[in-house]
């Protein structure tokens, strides 16, 4: 039997599973904007996130960094937050 959080991992367009943990890598950051865009390890989907979302509160971080992060509603539609780099 499958789990729910394994039918979520495989299925990242399911109910529910936009606020699941997922990873990526940050393939951009701007500074000045404060703003980036980082790619889904699973998907390769594209998804943009603020510099307040940035989950230590540093309102910035590196491109290449691997992160995990959520997805949630934005203004303009689903958004990264949360957004973690992980060590390694």
């Amino acid at each position: 039997m499958t789990s729910p959080a394994a039918s979520l991992a495989a299925d990242p367009h399911a109910p529910g599973a936009a606020f699941s943990a997922r990873r990526g890598v940050v393939a951009s950051f701007d500074d000045q904007v404060g703003a980036g865009l980082l790619t889904d390890s699973a998907s390769g989907e594209a998804w943009y996130f603020h510099c307040t979302r940035i989950a230590d509160g540093s309102r910035t971080i590196a491109v290449g960094a691997t992160v995990a992060y959520r997805a949630e509603p934005g203004p303009t539609g689903l958004e990264a937050v949360a957004v973690a780099a992980i060590p390694g």
